[in-house]
């Protein structure tokens, strides 16, 4: 397997993304927004993220390992690490996770919640995404989105929607992602294919894979297109320029302007 990566924050503050690939193994991870929040912890995000990271890629080094088992440890590892934090505040660093695994001629995948992993298969294209973030409190998602980005009334709303996301954050009335408990890792997404039947992958955070899902300026054939002729950077440029014609968001509604943005290419 072949690895191309690459990652550029969203705007002047750290990037709360975190990437990495090997032969075998290709990692995302997508930190969520704090929104200004507290969290309990005094680390913060993307300390968060680079810790999860490389233990994940430590924990799947071994083949015979599943992906659920070793994402549980390194989230068990990583909550060893700051006992000190609470880490049973609702708003305790966390973060979306991909991951896609090589094992001799088997793909294997899991995902969760919405950073995608998109296979170019020969017989079409196939997206493993956990989307069931966006079925919870739609009421106050369409509030923040009724406002221009850096305007006070989006950060209010903002701070409002994430506060009440935090209260059904990894809860069976919600949805999951990584955070301090190994159990999130139960209620990942997993699955396995052929290589054989895989020409290329894309594994991305949602602040690139939303040039295909937000803004529909481009399809996934596309976006495999600019893969191939420019590598991850070219696609991040992409929908950096498409971000530049609505700084706003009154075209597109969302969180922020620009979001960190995340594109590991894997082909064979």
């Amino acid at each position: 397997m072949r690895v191309a990566i690459d990652t550029q924050p969203g705007g002047a503050a750290p990037n709360e993304d975190w990437a990495a690939g090997t032969p075998s193994l290709a990692i995302v991870l997508d930190g969520l927004s704090t929104a200004g929040l507290d969290t309990g912890c005094r680390h913060g995000v993307p300390w968060y993220v680079a810790q999860l990271g490389s233990r994940l890629v430590a924990t799947l080094a071994d083949p015979d390992r599943s992906l659920t088992d070793g994402l549980a440890s390194a989230l068990e590892q990583v909550a060893a690490l700051h006992p000190e934090c609470d880490l049973g505040n609702p708003g305790t660093p966390s973060a979306t996770v991909a991951v896609l695994r090589q094992r001799d001629e088997t793909l294997d995948h899991l995902v969760l919640a919405d950073s995608p992993i998109v296979l170019e298969r020969h017989d079409g294209l196939t997206v493993l995404t956990d989307l069931r973030v966006d079925e919870v409190l739609p009421e106050l998602r369409a509030e923040v989105e009724q406002h221009e980005t850096h305007t006070v009334e989006h950060q209010a709303a903002l701070q409002r929607f994430v506060t009440a996301q935090r209260q059904i954050r990894n809860t069976p009335s919600g949805y999951w992602v990584a955070a301090a408990s190994p159990e999130a890792a139960e209620h990942a997404l997993v699955g396995s294919s052929s290589v054989e039947d895989v020409r290329a992958a894309a594994v991305l955070s949602d602040g690139v894979s939303r040039l295909v899902t937000e803004y529909a300026m481009a399809t996934w054939s596309e976006v495999f297109a600019m893969l191939r002729k420019g590598g991850p950077r070219e696609l991040i440029d992409t929908v950096r320029k498409v971000e530049a014609t609505d700084p706003t968001g009154r075209r597109w509604p969302r969180y922020k302007s620009g979001d960190d943005a995340t594109a590991v290419f894997c082909q064979w």
